[in-house]
């Protein structure tokens, strides 16, 4: 009887290529296939660690295709090494349906853990830790985005912490000022582990006059005290 293969779900650097871990690099270079958003930046990946492993796609529009691959591929006994383009794996980035199909198969799912953005940005914002709320990925529409803060409004004692694009960053900030008022705690985290890393801390006022004063860039981590 063929043994089933194992699924490891594999934390990669945000920014700085160097912030993976022994284990992380161990396991890329041993797996049979490693599944990858764009297998473009992975690759600059792999090459600066001297790794061969063969790549393949994997980014959300193609997951229900490639799981029908991937799973009957796990259970004949081979490994796999699950990876997004930066972080964790799951965390708004594609895994939650793989790896509930492994499970749901049973097979061996082992974690491999290392960087996710809002983890270094929240510890090192200055807000209170003792409750997270994470959001992920605001939703595109404002009026989501309205109805979700009233929901976040219901929070107490926590730290909330969301994604933003550049793109998006103003309009988001107005949305939190009409939403929330002036005088809340916000930190701002910009570009984190590269060479323009930045921290902004403030009320949303004056974290949004900062960010207003020029043309935002990189992806932002927003995250807010409710008290």
């Amino acid at each position: 009887m063929i043994e089933t293969g194992i699924l490891y779900v594999v934390s990669t650097p945000i920014g700085n290529i160097e912030d993976i871990t022994y284990r992380a690099v161990k396991i890329l270079s041993e797996v049979d296939l490693i599944l990858c958003e764009d297998t473009r930046r992975t690759k600059i990946l792999l090459t600066h660690y001297s790794i061969t492993t063969p790549l393949k796609s994997y980014y959300s529009y193609i997951e229900e295709k490639r799981i029908k691959e991937i799973v009957p591929y796990l259970k004949q006994g081979h490994k796999i090494a699950l990876v997004s383009d930066a972080g964790t794996p799951g965390i708004s980035d594609p895994g939650f349906l793989i790896i509930k199909e492994c499970i749901e198969n049973n097979i061996k799912i082992v974690p491999i853990p290392g960087v996710t953005a809002f983890i270094p940005a929240v510890v090192c914002s200055g807000l209170p830790l003792e409750k997270i709320f994470f959001i992920g990925f605001l939703p595109k529409k404002v009026g989501k985005i309205k109805k979700l803060f009233e929901q976040v409004k219901l929070l107490n004692n926590t730290t909330v912490v969301f994604y933003e694009s550049p793109y998006r960053i103003k309009r988001t900030f107005e949305i939190l000022l009409s939403s929330f008022g002036k005088e809340i705690k916000c930190v701002v985290a910009r570009e984190l582990t590269k060479v323009y890393e930045e921290f902004i801390r403030g009320t949303i006022e004056e974290v949004y006059k900062k960010i207003s004063s020029t043309e935002p860039k990189g992806e932002f981590i927003i995250m807010i005290y409710i008290e």
